[in-house]
C-alpha cells in the first residue's frame, strides 16, 4: 500500500471516528453464562432488527478482541442490559475503565438468570434476554443476531447516553 493510500485510509478513520463520536448511543452491558463461562461487556452498539415475525430480534456488535465474544459464541445466548443514568461505574468497570472489585466485574451488580440462562443486571432501565442466532465478523467486531426471548423494563428511569466521548445526560424540556 503506499504512503497516499495509507494517508487517505488513516484520514477517512479519523473523520469517521470524529463523526460516530456525535451520535449518542444508549450504553448497555452485555452479558452471558452457559457451558462456557460467564462474561459481560459494555457497548454502546446494540438496536433492535424487527418486531415481527415469532419473536423480535436485536444486535449487538462485540470487538473480536472481547472476552466476552467467545463466551457468547459458544454459549449461545445474551443479555442486552440498557444501563440508566447513574450507572457510569457499572459500564466503567464492564469496559475495563475501572478495575473489577475482587477481580470479578459481577461483584459490582446484582444478577438474576433470564429464560436463556443469560445473567440480567437487577439494576438496568431494560434488559433483553437473546437466544444467538446468527454471529458474522465484520473488520474487528462480531455483529451478534439474537432472537428476544424475554424483556424487563424498569418504572422509572432515564437511560445513560454516550456521545462526543463522554457520559451525557438526558435532559426533559
Amino acid at each position: 500500500m503506499t504512503d497516499q493510500i495509507a494517508d487517505a485510509q488513516d484520514a477517512l478513520r479519523l473523520a469517521f471516528l470524529d463523526g460516530m463520536s456525535r451520535a449518542a448511543a444508549s450504553v448497555s452491558v452485555v452479558t452471558t453464562d452457559g457451558a462456557a463461562g460467564r462474561g459481560g461487556a459494555t457497548v454502546s452498539a446494540m438496536t433492535s432488527i424487527s418486531a415481527d415475525g415469532p419473536q423480535p430480534t436485536m444486535l449487538t456488535c462485540l470487538n473480536a478482541t472481547s472476552s466476552t465474544l467467545p463466551l457468547v459464541l459458544e454459549n449461545g445466548c445474551f443479555c442486552i442490559n440498557v444501563l440508566r443514568t447513574g450507572q457510569t461505574e457499572i459500564s466503567d468497570i464492564f469496559s475495563s475503565r475501572l478495575a473489577a472489585p475482587g477481580g470479578d466485574k459481577f461483584n459490582a451488580v446484582e444478577t438474576e438468570t433470564l429464560v436463556t440462562g443469560a445473567p440480567r443486571l437487577t439494576a438496568a432501565l431494560v434488559s433483553f434476554d437473546c437466544r444467538l442466532i446468527s454471529a458474522e465478523k465484520i473488520g474487528t467486531h462480531h455483529i451478534c443476531i439474537g432472537a428476544v426471548a424475554a424483556v424487563i423494563t424498569a418504572k422509572t428511569g432515564d437511560p445513560l447516553l454516550y456521545g462526543m466521548r463522554r457520559y451525557l445526560r438526558t435532559e426533559d424540556h
